[in-house]
């Protein structure tokens, strides 16, 4: 299993083909056949002093290219034959290409890497299938689908974002599934004091005294935008917005915590049940935002193993997984 964190996706392996014993050959069966045919008309638009498509001096000739001796016939020297072949092939082998059967490109939720790391494993165990799990905020990974990342399954932290994508035709709206829920909760270093759950008469400013409140970015990633409405309708948010410490993704808030940058953080329940550092101080009543759904759905481009792995995602050997690290099940 191969996984990438919390960076912007790179797409699919290269695949690299070594056609230079090739050469010559590909270069008289593939490539010189378009080239004597640019090549012919041209050389008869000089003979004849008509227009043709393209206008070319004799002069744009590459050196090293026979002399047209009556417009029927053109050699290519074996040095120049294999130059071309290599300038037409590098160009197609050099663009990145899609993986293989039995590989599945998974774009994933940052909250989601503890659990994806271990029931991936036992999907590959079992199929022999390969998986690669890129995790970031589910916004960023949205939007590299949105500029053709070649992801071939997409599991967001919040339905609005899969909501972008599913407008635009990027997934297939007939493998989508609420796979999962979560809770928010307020966590912060050993020695802090328990509140209980979040209430309005809860002094959360004088709880961070001169330090800051570790959040994902409150307007894009979907950690933040539950966090902030939370806090919204507690009546919390115009004591302590000036102090928030936005992250990229909702495990870069956790670590900020579990590294003592700030003395308090807002995260998924999932989040600090695997973090040793911290500890739950509080926890927000769910009406206080959004409801917490991780939807997922195989993309427009995926491929049948994507189907398959969804598939195993909602196994009850996977179901299990996501018990045990603090996720919510639908219907439970």
């Amino acid at each position: 299993m191969t996984v990438h964190v919390a960076k912007p996706a790179r797409g699919r392996k290269r695949v690299w083909h070594n056609f230079f014993d090739a050469m010559p050959a590909l270069a008289d069966f593939l490539i010189l056949p378009l080239v004597y045919f640019v090549h012919f008309r041209q050389a008869a638009t000089w003979a004849t002093g008509k227009v043709a498509c393209a206008s070319y001096a004799p002069s744009d000739i590459p050196e090293g290219t026979a002399t047209f001796q009556t417009g029927e016939h053109m050699i290519l020297s074996l040095a120049r034959r294999c130059a071309i072949t290599t300038l037409v092939l590098g160009t197609l082998t050099l663009a990145p290409i899609r993986a293989g059967a039995g590989e599945v490109l998974v774009f994933a939720a940052a909250s989601l890497k503890n659990a994806l790391d271990e029931i991936a494993p036992i999907f590959e165990q079992q199929t022999g299938h390969e998986v690669t799990v890129s995790y970031a905020a589910s916004s960023v990974l949205a939007r590299q689908i949105q500029l053709g990342a070649p992801a071939d399954l997409f599991i967001s932290a919040n339905v609005d974002w899969m909501d972008v994508l599913q407008d635009q035709n990027l997934i297939d709206a007939d493998s989508r599934v609420d796979l999962l829920g979560n809770e928010l909760v307020l966590i912060g270093g050993a020695g802090q004091d328990q509140i209980g759950r979040m209430q309005p008469n809860v002094d959360l400013s004088a709880k961070l005294g001169s330090g800051h409140l570790a959040m994902a970015l409150v307007d894009a990633v979907p950690a933040g935008i539950y966090g902030k409405a939370a806090l919204q309708n507690l009546g919390l948010w115009e004591g302590v917005q000036t102090r928030i410490a936005q992250t990229d993704n909702v495990r870069a808030a956790l670590a900020l915590v579990a590294a003592g940058a700030v003395p308090l953080g807002i995260v998924y329940q999932s989040d600090a049940q695997v973090e040793d550092r911290v500890q739950v101080v509080a926890s927000f009543p769910p009406d206080l935002h959004p409801p917490i759904i991780y939807p997922a759905a195989v993309t427009a481009s995926g491929t049948t193993e994507a189907d398959a792995f969804l598939n195993h995602l909602q196994s009850d050997v996977a179901r299990e997984v996501f018990e045990q690290q603090g996720f919510a099940l639908p219907g439970r």
